[in-house]
């Protein structure tokens, strides 16, 4: 059961706690690649200055300001594709950053798409997604994509692990939310 727009439409930082645990899925085709959320980045445009929404609306992050329930996945440095799940109402530009998943279904397919073999050595296995830019290689995600949709969601998990959330509040100083 994958999780409905009304859960995208709160604020960024329940969104963002309530997150951790969840499963990431992605159908290609006959394949299915998903994966448990253990880390997230909560991103409030309105007072976050590393928020892409806090200079305004670009063409680039022009989805950010949709309602929640979109992806947002961007080319970070030039580098590694990132994904951020669109949070809050039409116009605020909040999104939580997917830093971590524990890969669950599609593993071989996810070490191909990462490393471009077939099997992992020593640290690599749990290298696989232990990183932003680690998670949208792995399971090729799709660019400016409605999490609602049938290829692309989030549905429900059973992980009670809560990770230190870490946001710079107005004033800029940093917030520690213990979840």
């Amino acid at each position: 059961m994958k999780l409905k727009r009304a859960f995208y439409t709160r604020d960024v930082l329940i969104v963002a706690n309530e997150l951790l645990g969840k499963v990431l899925v992605k159908k290609d085709g006959r394949k299915l690649f998903s994966g448990r959320i253990v880390e997230v980045e909560a991103y409030d445009g309105r007072t976050d200055q590393a928020a892409h929404t806090y200079i305004g609306k670009t063409k680039r992050n022009e989805i950010m300001f949709n309602e929640g329930g979109y992806l947002y996945v961007y080319l970070s440095y030039g580098v590694h594709y990132c994904c951020n799940v669109v949070t809050g109402t039409k116009g605020i530009g909040t999104a939580v950053l997917i830093r971590a998943l524990e890969p669950l279904e599609g593993v071989n397919m996810m070490i191909r798409n990462r490393f471009d073999k077939n099997k992992l050595v020593g640290k690599e296995l749990k290298q696989l997604t232990n990183g932003p830019g680690k998670v949208c290689k792995m399971r090729k995600l799709v660019f400016r994509k409605e999490l609602v949709l049938q290829n692309q969601f989030i549905c429900p998990g059973d992980f009670s692990l809560r990770i230190i959330l870490i946001y710079l509040d107005i004033d800029r100083t940093k917030k520690y939310i213990n979840c």
